[in-house]
């Protein structure tokens, strides 16, 4: 959470004095505008310190009490007035406005320069931050300890950290463990929602509301196989940290719940290789040594079937060598280059197949891309084998195809689900388009640079890479690009 204005006021240098609102101190402080306009508010979000020294006011109560109005309707944090500067103290009337309509209002002495005021919320904010990222940490650390004991662990652990009441469904919506018990009556309430994403296959959540309150619902599995789900609900919804801790609570679920179910090593291997097609596993630490040497040799090659693959086909001596798993009803190989698998899956399964262009581990999810592409070009032109070297297009051809597709919407679901959608993604777009310029993207936008500012910062709390990286930069360009063409 961003600090409070008591924690403001608490900063012994800036000295600062609360003139009004005492029983506001725990307004969040979200940004500080300094203006000196007699209606900054157009280029206000709300959540804001505003400064300001009152240098352009007009004479009169009247007028105070209009600038006080907007500011509260405005939802703005309070209102800092710069003293000994236009005015020797701080006018009579703005104190009284400030009473009378509920707007905290603090001096900032001559001494204290507005730009102290900003650094020190600046700082509280990297603090907050910085804060959040060690108690998720420290969090994951729980979960994997409670991970040992077993799925029921998880789920009480998980229930110590976020929401007020949690369940653990199995496949059929049944209830397999609740904290507090009593919650095992809401799985009555969640029917509908878990028949729909079962039969789906849904590899993303969904939220449900009902009276008054929000339940979280995530499929638990991998491979496509649901083999439960995880519901966490309450009155409140669910923060960034704290959707970051479920989704780490339903992977470490899904991992247990696959290992603990009938045929598990078909589901470890599968749970492998998507793991591996994902780009979730470090595959240039030094831990993953071992786990290298038992795979495939670089470079290698991804291979994707549309069809299921039967018993034999997962055991064909064909196939001997290779990483095999069923993955969305579809046969996924993973080989070495010089075994070009795509042959051997056509003639085991008669259905098309893609085959990704050789890459390095670190790569996969790019050959998971191209053989993804492959595949839906062999299935338009009825053709047994196509792979990525005969498609044109490199990068750009990925625009317009269901694979690009998924994988922008994949990529950019945390702004995509949020309230202010599209306030967020014209701002990315316009970020990125300017190579993170802040005046050129606010004037393309027709906004105010410190709302840009806001919304980016809002941006790097709910996108999961760093902004600041050209790659994950050019991947984000590359989904916008691919979700709107029109537009970028």
């Amino acid at each position: 959470m961003p600090p409070t204005l008591g924690a403001l006021l608490r900063t012994p240098r800036l000295q600062l004095r609360l003139l009004a609102g005492d029983d506001r101190l725990d307004r969040e402080v979200r940004w500080v505008a300094v203006s000196e306009l007699t209606d900054p508010t157009p280029y206000l979000e709300g959540g804001e310190l505003v400064l300001t020294t009152g240098v352009r006011w007009a004479a009169g109560a009247d007028a105070t009490r209009d600038y006080v109005r907007r500011l509260v309707r405005r939802e703005v944090t309070g209102l800092g007035f710069g003293s000994g500067v236009a005015h020797d103290d701080v006018p009579a009337d703005l104190v009284d406005a400030a009473r009378e309509l509920g707007l905290p209002l603090v001096e900032v002495p001559r001494p204290t320069p507005f730009i102290a005021v900003g650094k020190e919320v600046s700082r509280l904010l990297a603090k907050e931050s910085y804060e959040g990222l060690s108690r998720a940490f420290a969090a994951q650390r729980r979960l994997t300890q409670a991970a040992l004991r077993g799925a029921e662990a998880i789920v009480d652990r998980l229930a110590g950290e976020v929401g007020d009441w949690l369940l653990l469904l199995a496949p059929d919506g049944t209830p397999r463990h609740a904290v507090p018990a009593a919650a095992a009556e809401r799985a009555l309430e969640l029917a509908g929602e878990v028949r729909r994403l079962r039969q789906a296959r849904q590899r993303a959540g969904a939220s449900v509301a009902s009276g008054g309150e929000t339940a979280s619902v995530q499929p638990l599995g991998v491979g496509g196989r649901i083999q439960g789900f995880l519901v966490v609900g309450g009155a409140q919804r669910l923060g960034a940290d704290e959707r970051t801790l479920v989704n780490a609570a339903a992977s470490l679920l899904s991992l247990e719940l696959e290992r603990t179910a009938p045929g598990r090593g078909e589901g470890l291997r599968g749970g492998l290789l998507e793991a591996l097609l994902d780009g979730a596993i470090e595959v240039d630490r030094a831990a993953s040594a071992r786990l290298l040497a038992a795979l495939p040799t670089e470079p290698v090659v991804v291979a994707l079937a549309a069809a299921a693959p039967g018993e034999g086909v997962l055991r064909d001596p064909a196939l001997d060598g290779c990483l095999v798993a069923e993955l969305d009803d579809r046969l996924v190989v993973l080989a070495t280059e010089d075994t070009d698998p795509g042959g051997a899956v056509a003639r085991l399964t008669g259905a098309p197949v893609g085959v990704g262009g050789p890459v390095g581990y670190r790569d996969l999810p790019m050959a998971r891309v191209q053989a993804e592409r492959a595949l839906q070009a062999a299935q338009r032109d009825g053709r047994p084998v196509v792979r990525a070297a005969d498609l044109p297009g490199g990068f750009l051809g990925l625009v317009d195809t269901p694979a690009g597709t998924r994988l922008a919407h994949d990529l950019l679901a945390p702004l995509l689900s949020h309230r202010s959608a599209d306030d967020l993604m014209r701002s990315l777009r316009a970020y990125l388009a300017a190579a993170g310029r802040w005046d050129a993207a606010s004037e393309e936008l027709g906004i105010h640079r410190h709302t840009l500012r806001y919304r980016i910062t809002r941006i790097r709390e709910l996108l999961p890479g760093d902004l600041d990286d050209p790659d994950y930069r050019a991947e984000l360009w590359m989904a916008l690009r691919t979700l709107e063409p029109d537009r970028v």
